[in-house]
């Protein structure tokens, strides 16, 4: 098996309504992928496709190496999904609920949920209708996660959850990761999926805008950079410069952007007495969002 998950020109539609256009993602097996965009920008949509919840209008998807739809039930065995809007029957305990999931596979031990629930400080003897909705999803974490499957595709999962837990659950998905599983999470926080992700694809309006490894999507991001002189210099000597942008003069202080290696500025800096220089580098948070918004220029897509 080459890829865990293979999507060819994936499209979608709700009559005059798109969904999803001409995706095409290569997802490797044992591999943390983060799968980012805004609400409404297609993830969920993504999602239920894999599962065969919902029919392709075009295109192919192939999951660990069978068809979502002719294969579904062996398939469905051998992964573990989170619901970005997961509901089980709020008349039972958490205990019984995660027993009886536990036994629609074939069997889950005791232990391995208990542990999972304690990780996750999560009452096993709660009923699910008094939970919150953090709770709720600590529910949804739990049978997810509980019978080891081969991938785990996971829709919002820390939806609701206070920043302790957070943490816990990226620590469980860089520890699935070390066992072989493949995980697939979508997201609209990019920081969420940073620590843990090996790479990360970001949709706008139903179409992929780029994929890359974070270290990638780092290195296309700018510097802000503010050099202090001993004398005023002038502008027009930078503004032509490779790469370099947004050039302002203040008295003796440049500031501007930098795309790219800052070689030329440096060297051309150098000609005068430099008495600071300041470089910032874009957050990875801005970068993110430009693309959501369109304002970035998408480098190459490497699926």
């Amino acid at each position: 098996m080459n890829t865990a998950i293979e999507l060819t020109e994936l499209t979608k539609t709700y009559g005059s309504r798109r969904g999803l256009t001409g995706l095409t993602l290569g997802v490797n097996p044992g591999e943390v992928f983060g799968y980012l965009g805004p609400n409404g920008a297609g993830k969920s949509t993504t999602i239920r496709l894999l599962l065969d919840l919902i029919r392709p209008t075009s295109g192919t998807a192939r999951v660990l190496g069978l068809d979502p739809r002719t294969d579904a039930v062996e398939l469905h065995r051998r992964i573990g999904y989170l619901a970005g809007d997961f509901v089980v029957d709020g008349r039972q305990r958490v205990g019984e609920c995660l027993a009886f999931l536990g036994n629609l596979r074939g069997g889950v031990p005791a232990a391995r949920i208990a542990e999972l629930a304690d990780r996750l400080d999560l009452d096993l003897t709660a009923r699910i209708k008094s939970l919150s909705k953090g709770n709720r999803q600590k529910v949804g974490l739990v049978q997810a996660f509980m019978h080891h499957p081969e991938l785990l595709i996971l829709d919002e999962p820390t939806s609701g959850l206070d920043p302790l837990v957070q943490q816990t659950f990226l620590e469980m998905v860089a520890e699935a990761r070390d066992a072989g599983q493949t995980v697939f999470m979508s997201s609209h926080i990019m920081s969420e999926v940073e620590a843990v992700a090996d790479r990360v694809a970001i949709i706008r309006e139903g179409r992929l805008v780029a994929t890359d490894t974070v270290a990638g999507l780092r290195a296309r991001s700018f510097l802000e950079v503010r050099i202090d002189f001993a004398a005023p210099v002038a502008a027009e000597e930078f503004a032509s410069l490779p790469g370099v942008t947004d050039v302002r003069i203040d008295d003796a202080t440049l500031t501007c952007r930098v795309d790219g290696s800052p070689d030329a500025l440096v060297k051309a800096a150098a000609r005068h007495t430099v008495t600071a220089l300041r470089a910032d580098s874009q957050d990875l948070e801005e970068l993110f969002h430009a693309y959501y918004t369109g304002e970035a220029a998408p480098g190459p897509v490497a699926a």
